[in-house]
């Protein structure tokens, strides 16, 4: 502030400071033709001015409407945007429940077809193992039984002699002409 003031103050010494201030002479400063010029300016220019601005209103007003029709048109489509996006998450849900639904089902379905499947091995193995233990068994009374004739025989050879040995096959040959006369 101090700085101002002093530049006020030097103006003092300065020459042309003494001509500082408001010159009074109406024909000096020329204020009529000032007058008659702003007169013409503000007539004439008083329309071009009006259309000018009245131009630069319409389109802002026309791109203020097109803003609100863009919002307007911006906000139905965010809403049919959020309407599929809802319908869209309904189906991923039903989707989901449904394949949740059929994965549990397919679950259940695979353990029930392997429990079949074990018990039908089951059966097929136990099956497997009785017919094996037959074919065992039915093997060792074949051996048994050819083991036991062998020795019968092994007997028979050794204690027959002609005459028990004649006798035996008349008796059965008299056995096997009973049964034909019975079966005639």
């Amino acid at each position: 502030m101090k700085n101002v003031t002093d530049f006020f103050v030097s103006l003092d010494y300065w020459p042309s400071a003494e001509s500082f201030g408001f010159n009074t002479d109406i024909l000096a400063t020329n204020p009529i033709n000032l007058i008659v010029v702003l007169g013409v300016l503000i007539f004439f220019g008083k329309g071009v001015l009006n259309d000018l601005l009245d131009n630069r209103k319409q389109r802002i007003l026309s791109t203020i409407q097109s803003s609100e029709e863009l919002r307007k048109g911006a906000i139905e489509q965010l809403e049919r945007a959020r309407a599929r996006l809802r319908k869209v998450e309904i189906e991923a849900d039903e989707y989901r429940r449904s394949g949740y639904f059929e994965i549990e089902r397919e679950k259940v379905n695979l353990i029930n077809a392997t429990c079949d499947s074990l018990g039908r091995l089951e059966n097929f193995k136990n099956e497997t193992l009785r017919f094996e233990e037959q074919r065992a068994i039915n093997q060792v009374r074949q051996r048994v039984f050819q083991q036991a004739l062998q020795g019968a025989l092994g007997t028979l050879n050794n204690c027959l002699n002609s005459e028990l040995h004649f006798r035996t096959i008349s008796a059965n040959i008299g056995t096997l002409g009973a049964m034909e006369e019975i079966t005639d």
